[in-house]
């Protein structure tokens, strides 16, 4: 009896233990297998920046492109990730798992676009764990869909000279509504590309702002051919015509069913 005690706290010790004290896990996000929480910040009332571009200092001056500001209650975790498992694996099932419950992506950046990552982990973060190559990193900024569409959830991962991965997740839950935040064309272009579609939920009839950004992120690849499902399918392909794209670039997919879908035809 007094062996199969023993056998146990030695299986679950070091899983109970390797945690930070104190620490949990952010609802929204379920852990990698594997991954150890090193650093853990709980704050009722906290401002966050979150960068909707390159990351660069100019005259001393943290710079980029776009930005949004918010308030509220934040908690932030770093998982230490099992050396089995890359950090840009983990990031991408983190962000997939997010974009499955309908959040919304506003930024990604992978590698050397996003910027120095010495200033991602002093200057956006305060984290200095998450210091690492420029060229192993990336990150995402992400609105929660409904009832939680107030909430934003940041992703940044890193791999350091020692070959250590992190991956650093927040979620900051505002105290005020959150304004209009629309996804910078490059994001919108990024995602088209590796999954191979766009999903919009939320759009119905075609909007100036929407179909500008799409016409812009459309256009960042030329060669790019799409089809258009949606029961406002017609008059999105119009307008963004109008937006000029290319009409042979856009073709008419189903013409049923809410918002609207953009696929890459191959």
């Amino acid at each position: 009896m007094r062996l199969s005690y023993l056998l146990a706290l030695l299986v679950v010790s070091p899983l109970a233990s390797a945690d930070v004290a104190g620490s949990r896990d952010l609802e929204v996000l379920p852990r990698f297998a594997g991954s150890e929480i090193v650093t853990y910040q709980e704050e009722a009332d906290q401002e966050r920046l979150y960068p909707q571009g390159t990351v660069r200092r100019i005259s001393g001056r943290l710079r980029y492109e776009r930005e949004v500001l918010v308030q509220g209650a934040l908690t932030a975790v770093t998982y230490e990730l099992p050396r089995t498992h890359s950090a840009t694996e983990v990031f991408t099932q983190a962000r997939e798992a997010l974009q499955d419950k309908d959040a919304q992506m506003l930024y990604w950046c992978q590698g050397r676009e996003c910027g120095s990552s010495s200033l991602w982990a002093n200057s956006v973060f305060g984290n200095s764990t998450l210091y690492g190559s420029d060229d192993q990193q990336a990150y995402a900024l992400l609105r929660l869909a409904e009832p939680n569409e107030n909430s934003l959830v940041a992703l940044y991962s890193i791999t350091r000279g020692n070959r250590r991965a992190y991956l650093h997740a927040e979620l900051l839950a505002a105290d005020q509504p959150l304004a209009k935040v629309l996804p910078t064309p490059a994001t919108l272009s990024r995602q088209l590309k590796s999954a191979g579609e766009l999903r919009l939920p939320g759009q119905g009839e075609p909007r100036p702002e929407w179909t500008e950004l799409l016409a812009r992120s459309l256009n960042l690849d030329s060669t790019l051919r799409v089809s258009l499902s949606g029961a406002n399918a017609e008059a999105w392909r119009e307008a963004l015509i109008e937006e000029r794209v290319r009409a042979a670039r856009l073709e008419i997919g189903e013409s049923s069913g809410d918002g609207l879908r953009i696929d890459v035809l191959r």
